[in-house]
């Protein structure tokens, strides 16, 4: 018998940066342009995908509204 826990349905789950922008009560450009000048938002690096768009990781966006460090 395997006891081990099964994954969270929601492990590695990413968010657009236009649901990103909404948890964090910020403007999708924000999120873009603090991604283009800095490399990051508040130590969040998304993932960039070929067709430019950008995955932020759900649970280092809840992690920063939760006001734990992002490093």
């Amino acid at each position: 018998m395997n006891l081990t826990a099964a994954p969270s349905p929601r492990a590695g789950a990413k968010l657009s940066t236009e649901a990103a922008a909404r948890r964090l009560a910020v403007k999708p450009q924000t999120l873009r342009a603090s991604f283009c000048r800095h490399g990051h938002y508040f130590q969040l690096v998304p993932v960039k995908l070929p067709s430019r768009r950008l995955l932020w990781d759900e649970a280092a966006v809840d992690r920063l509204i939760a006001g734990e460090v992002t490093a």
